[in-house]
């Protein structure tokens, strides 16, 4: 059996940490070229367990789909938040990415004690926070956040595949995939994609267009 401070430690806690709520953020779409960046915050309830948090990136889409449902069941409460393609393109994304996670805390109607965020960059918070490497892997509050912004966002790319089948949104979920890039040489680029991002620059720069 986990001692209690072996899972203070895989919650993010140490044993000098003030009791309280603990939030877990994480974020899903910096890297496409296209739809917003999506991230989420989760505060787990310790009295409802959720069996097999992780990374979303090493579930299936079926798993993550059905844990997006028991988390938002299960949880005391979440937020799901986003930076538009505008906000990115103004920002750049990094800043566009903690906008998104200061929005997902800021929706929660808990406030948390204690905000843990994946990676290594914070967004600003009135509110003790600390950012965790590898996160999404190690505390499962982060775990949850992931797959929430994970499938929100892949659901996005789905709902835009519709509109604008050209691109094959719904297969490479916005990422530089050569058939993507394919789809952009041919057909140019779409309001959904960001135009400071360079492959969507040079094929707006082909075409003599503005970025």
């Amino acid at each position: 059996m986990r001692s209690k401070h072996f899972l203070r430690a895989e919650q993010g806690l140490l044993d000098w940490d003030a009791p309280g709520l603990v939030a877990g953020v994480d974020e899903a779409g910096r890297g496409p070229l296209a739809g917003p960046v999506v991230a989420a915050a989760v505060i787990l309830d310790p009295r409802r367990p959720i069996a097999g948090l992780a990374d979303s990136k090493r579930l299936s889409a079926s798993r993550r789909a059905a844990l997006f449902d028991e988390i938002r069941a299960h949880a005391l409460c979440c937020a799901i938040a986003e930076a538009s393609v505008v906000e990115i393109d103004r920002l750049n994304i990094l800043q566009a990415t903690l906008l998104a996670m200061q929005r997902a805390v800021a929706g929660l109607r808990l406030v948390p004690t204690k905000v843990l965020v994946d990676g290594d960059h914070l967004p600003r918070l009135a509110l003790r926070a600390e950012a965790v490497v590898g996160g999404d892997a190690r505390v499962p509050a982060i775990s949850a956040a992931s797959i929430l912004a994970k499938v929100h966002r892949d659901r996005w790319c789905q709902a835009i595949d519709a509109q604008w089948p050209q691109y094959g949104f719904a297969a490479h979920k916005g990422y530089g995939t050569a058939a993507h890039l394919q789809a952009l040489r041919a057909h140019g680029a779409c309001e959904h994609h960001r135009r400071s991002f360079a492959p969507v620059a040079a094929v707006l720069a082909r075409a003599g267009v503005a970025p």
